[in-house]
């Protein structure tokens, strides 16, 4: 698998045909202590990745004290559930991924916040394709070798994901559904950086993850790449068939991370941050860096990342509908 050439001008053709904040109040505001990004996923996973990218240019480009704090638990939702009760004054921000913000709602009787009505949306950062995964002992090197090796062997195939109604676990369900169902075994983790010594040794055959995660491993020989979950081919990794090519027609399952504050937040606040974030996105050189990671930069208004929200919380509720997802 490789990196595109043409994912810059990709990047570049999506984020500046993205439409601009409303000017109005932006400038009006700037932050008088740290300006906190909680990130609700350990280091190292995709999530905390780009926001210590956007902490340390908003740093440089803006002038802000920026401090990422982890605080990894419930698949995001402990950390937002931890902003959602934050002072709304544009000091407390979230990066959330689709889980805390779309998925884990309709998972969680008692999440502690609703996305809809918690939160003020900033706007898009990123689209995040997940690639299907394999440990380098798996004895498939593509899509349909792997769909007769977990039929001929029913409930020996292992795959891992970050926890429990995750969005890997989502997207392996739904997987294994439009495969005509699969019968393999999850074994939960508490993030993505633990399944890899397992996948390594081959007591885990497979994963889903962001390619943000998976292609350093890819590039380096450690993990096998097979598709993207993507309704067609990205990009970022020309090379990569997406899993739609393989009998399963209309698969398409990405994540995304946005930039949220509480509700309440001032608007010239939520204009001045989405401003600030639009203009460091756009930046060629942190293009290409989000690019060389598997980020698809996608920005918006704040009016259009809360019509998303609302509509990928409708989208992952009938995935979990439909595939019967339920926490242990």
């Amino acid at each position: 698998m490789r990196l595109g050439r043409r994912s810059l001008a990709t990047l570049g053709a999506a984020t500046l045909a993205a439409p601009k904040v409303n000017a109005q109040g932006v400038g009006e505001w700037s932050p008088t202590r740290p300006i906190r990004i909680l990130v609700g996923f350990p280091p190292g996973q995709a999530t905390d990745t780009i926001a210590r990218l956007l902490a340390e240019k908003l740093t440089e480009q803006a002038g802000w004290q920026v401090v990422i704090e982890n605080r990894p638990g419930q698949g995001g939702s402990l950390a937002a559930a931890q902003a959602a009760q934050a002072t709304p004054d544009g000091h407390t921000l979230l990066l959330s991924a689709t889980a805390p913000l779309a998925t884990n709602p309709n998972l969680y009787r008692n999440i502690g916040y609703d996305p809809a009505r918690d939160f003020a949306a900033i706007t898009l950062v990123a689209n995040l394709p997940f690639i299907l995964a394999l440990a380098p002992q798996v004895p498939a090197n593509t899509v349909p070798e792997l769909l007769a090796l977990i039929r001929a062997n029913p409930g020996q195939v292992t795959f891992g994901t970050p926890g429990n109604g995750t969005t890997a676990h989502l997207i392996t369900a739904m997987f294994a559904r439009a495969a005509g169902g699969l019968d393999m075994v999850h074994v939960p983790y508490r993030g993505s950086a633990q399944i890899l010594p397992d996948m390594l040794a081959g007591r885990v055959q497979l994963m889903f993850d962001t390619a943000v995660f998976i292609a350093p491993h890819v590039q380096a020989g450690r993990l096998k790449a097979l598709a993207v979950t993507t309704l067609n081919r990205t990009a970022l990794m020309p090379d990569l068939p997406a899993l739609s090519e393989f009998g399963m027609p209309g698969f398409d399952a990405a994540a995304w991370l946005g930039m949220v504050a509480p509700t309440g937040t001032p608007r010239p606040a939520v204009e001045r941050i989405a401003g600030e974030l639009h203009r460091i996105v756009r930046t060629p050189a942190v293009a290409e860096r989000l690019g060389g990671m598997g980020a698809e930069v996608m920005t918006n208004t704040p009016e259009q990342f809360q019509a998303h929200i609302a509509s990928e919380l409708a989208k992952w509720g009938r995935a979990v509908r439909d595939n019967n997802v339920q926490l242990d």
